[in-house]
């Protein structure tokens, strides 16, 4: 009798086993079309977005796209209008995002599952990592995007991560889950790690764009006259451009971007510049360069190292960095134009002084240099060598520093 009722038991195990797995079947069908109908209505705010700091002219507009997904940054109250450093495609996602929560525990409420705040969330997750942030990397990199664009979306995507907090929270609420077993570290959604990933590739997509729009001015440094009879005081005319570029970048950059990220942006363009000096040094078209050149161009770093200076401590990176500075992205130009005017240039080949003055420098690049810089008649080594013993001096030591370098390479 008792072998009758385990075969019993065990058929009737097997077919409660077989419906549970066809509720969750069913139930997974349903959250998935969910999923992509709500995921392909997202796509049309993405779409349209101008990527425009959203202005906000009364407090019913901020307690909308602001307050109702705890995107605030501060208790008080702002004056209106009030400038959001997001666009409209941030509180558009959010609401989306609102929406499909809610569908979600409303649909799982109806169905098999009884303890479905894991099920919502698992969704939520997918939803966020497949369906958001895949539009906003195709955004990214469907190469439609601008600078300014670039910069918009990186700040959208800063604030989006604080609100997978939000997210959370409400899914937990609508499913009845108290708020405080949610709020471990362990606890926070895998997309809010995705999206910051995302933020990393448009700040890179950023700094390309703006190494594009710099290489643009750079190449005007091919119409320096690298044999110039005179030194040009009032800059060369690739460097004017640039500090003009410099500061519209830098105050957008600083209206949108939190510190951290503006001080990624200036300091990778800075570098930027540094290495395309020292590559216009480099180039081919430059065939023999003079030191009225070299001071031309150290006309030039000082302008550019003074505005370097002067953004570091007005957009308060000051405070923030304490040890850090604009000047040091700019080292390699500034080291290069110091040696080469320096009256003893081959102290370069002293191990203890390269390190201290000349640390950033790399010996080819530095052989390759020198071995354009020529002595010319109508030069600083050529019509005042005469007269001076110190330019004769510096030019036997140049001399000397293209020998050990040839030996040492």
């Amino acid at each position: 009798m008792s072998h009758f009722w385990g075969l019993l038991l065990d058929s009737i195990a097997m077919k409660w086993a077989q419906f549970l797995r066809c509720l969750i079947t069913a139930e997974t069908n349903i959250m998935n079309f969910f999923w992509k109908s709500v995921g392909s209505r997202s796509l049309v705010f993405l779409a349209s977005d101008s990527y425009e700091q959203m202005v906000m002219k009364k407090d019913t507009d901020y307690e909308n796209n602001v307050l109702s997904f705890n995107l605030q940054t501060s208790d008080i109250m702002p004056a209106f209008p009030y400038i959001a450093p997001f666009s409209s495609m941030v509180p558009d996602a959010c609401r989306t995002v609102r929406s499909f929560i809610k569908g979600s525990v409303d649909f799982l409420s109806y169905g098999a599952s009884t303890n479905f705040y894991d099920v919502v969330r698992k969704y939520l997750d997918k939803f966020l990592i497949d369906v958001l942030n895949e539009a906003i990397l195709y955004t990214i990199h469907g190469g439609n995007i601008g600078v300014s664009q670039a910069m918009q979306i990186a700040a959208n995507i800063a604030v989006l991560e604080r609100a997978c907090d939000f997210f959370l929270r409400h899914a937990a609420q609508l499913c009845g889950v108290p708020v405080r077993s949610i709020e471990r570290p362990q606890a926070i959604l895998t997309a809010k790690v995705v999206l910051k990933t995302s933020r990393d590739a448009a700040f890179l997509a950023l700094l390309n764009l703006v190494n594009t729009k710099l290489d643009e001015f750079m190449a005007l440094t091919q119409n320096i006259n690298w044999t110039s009879e005179e030194v040009s005081q009032s800059g060369n005319e690739y460097i004017n451009e640039v500090i003009f570029y410099l500061d519209s970048l830098m105050s957008t950059a600083e209206q949108i971007l939190p510190l951290d990220a503006l001080y990624k942006v200036g300091s990778g363009a800075l570098e930027h510049i540094s290495n395309s000096i020292v590559s216009a040094f480099l180039s081919d078209s430059v065939k023999r360069f003079n030191a009225n050149a070299v001071m031309s161009i150290n006309n030039d770093l000082k302008m550019l190292e003074a505005f370097a200076d002067e953004r570091f401590h007005t957009t308060g990176l000051g405070e923030f960095y304490k040890d850090g500075s604009f000047r040091v992205c700019l080292i390699e130009a500034r080291q290069l134009i110091n040696l080469l005017l320096s009256s003893q240039p081959e102290n370069f080949m002293n191990p203890v002084i390269r390190q201290k003055n000349y640390s950033a420098l790399d010996y080819k690049k530095v052989a390759s240099i020198c071995e354009k810089f020529k002595d010319s008649p109508d030069g600083l080594f050529g019509s005042l060598s005469t007269r001076n013993q110190k330019q004769s001096g510096r030019k036997k030591s140049m001399d000397m520093l293209k020998k050990r370098l040839k030996d040492f390479n």
